[in-house]
């Protein structure tokens, strides 16, 4: 079987896999875009795995003019910078001991121990340069099938790295079959070793729970981690139950991460957002509670933010929006208040202008943005 695409065809690709082949190493890409190209997903970025030593990598790489840089090597990966483009060329390897995310790792390897010590059978792919697979582990099928399973032991894989929880969730969502259900045997060792998630940094927490929100709909894997407990765990006092309607609403739509988070907990104490993420989280939030109408959260909010709240709260509430939401959001982004400060000085000032000021913006929003100048002017007494 053989694949083919830009990024295997492409100049930088077939540089780097020729310097190795030509040398009479073993060269292959492997992973996520062998995987992302059989499933006609868009292949972000190319890893390629060889049997030469990340020396002689590094060597022949200098030889053919091509730079090297040493990002990871004492985990025998050398990124080698070929037309433009970074590729993570990494040495075939077996763990001697593993310590959890780190491991002590031996080089010399054959290509199905380097299979072995992979996650998910369908990420322990292999493509030859001219796209020949080849498949030491049996996870074509399961590929073809969307099934997610470990790779050998689910026990032992999570033992090595406590983040292949997360990681096993977010990829069923993203490329598993919602039909088939997940695997047990997988289920059963997450659930074991959930309490180990809190071991972990907030930092990859969060990363990982983003790309797991990203997917076209998260929910069923949410469901199951909240089954699990291993949602209590990153997220305590989160509730899933939204998050299907919130997926329906969305109507096919790109889901935004601060919007799904939002339905599905109240706090963000135990991820690393960013202050402008976090800023974003608190208002969506609040507006879940409000009374405001499209309109009125579209000028407080502005459009994107107030697609969340609506859509949100829409889910939270079991009741769809007004079929004209999304038109009153962006009339309600587009609107000017019809006054300013010089509009009532200086009859006011100091103090009493502010309390002024907010009482006709209060009024106004609750009116739907529709009172003009001088109806505000009036019920200010200042008509």
């Amino acid at each position: 079987m053989r694949i083919s695409g830009d990024w295997l065809d492409n100049p930088g690709t077939q540089a780097v896999l020729g310097m190795l082949t030509g040398a009479g190493h073993h060269a292959l890409a492997v992973g996520g875009c062998v995987r992302n190209s059989l499933l006609g997903v868009p292949v972000t970025d190319v890893d390629i795995a060889t049997s030469a030593l990340p020396e002689t990598v590094s060597n022949l790489a200098e030889n053919a003019g091509l730079r090297a840089v040493p990002t990871g090597i004492a985990h025998g990966t050398v990124t080698i910078v070929a037309h433009g483009e970074g590729f993570e060329v990494t040495t075939f390897r077996h763990d001697e001991e593993s310590f959890g995310r780190h491991a002590r790792v031996s080089f010399g390897a054959s290509l199905e121990q380097d299979a072995a010590r992979r996650d998910f059978t369908m990420n322990a792919l292999y493509a030859q340069a001219d796209g020949t697979i080849v498949d030491p582990l049996g996870g074509l099928p399961d590929l073809h099938a969307r099934r997610l399973r470990f790779v050998g032991d689910p026990d032992a894989r999570i033992r090595e790295d406590y983040l292949r929880i997360l990681r096993f969730f977010r990829f069923h969502a993203q490329y598993g079959d919602p039909q088939q259900g997940l695997d047990p045997d997988a289920l059963a060792a997450c659930a074991e070793h959930s309490a180990m998630l809190e071991t972990l940094s907030a930092e990859r927490i969060t990363a990982e729970l983003k790309k797991l929100l990203a997917a076209e709909d998260p929910a069923p894997a949410v469901a199951s981690m909240a089954q699990t407990g291993v949602l209590l765990h990153v997220l305590p006092g989160a509730q899933p139950q939204a998050l299907p309607l919130l997926v329906h609403l969305e109507e096919g739509k790109p889901g935004s991460f601060i919007r799904r988070l939002a339905v599905l907990t109240e706090s963000v104490e135990s991820l690393r957002l960013s202050k402008a993420e976090a800023r974003d989280f608190g208002k969506v939030r609040d507006a879940f509670s409000s009374m405001d109408s499209p309109a009125a959260l579209g000028w407080k909010l502005g459009q994107r933010l107030a697609t969340d709240a609506l859509l949100g709260r829409a889910a939270l509430l079991e009741t769809p929006p007004a079929p004209d939401w999304a038109r009153q959001v962006m009339r309600g982004a587009q609107a000017d208040f019809p006054l300013k400060p010089a509009d009532l000085m200086p009859m006011l000032m100091g103090p009493s202008l502010g309390l002024a000021l907010s009482r006709a913006q209060t009024h106004w929003l609750a009116h739907d943005l529709v009172p003009g100048k001088a109806e505000l002017l009036a019920l200010l007494g200042l008509a």
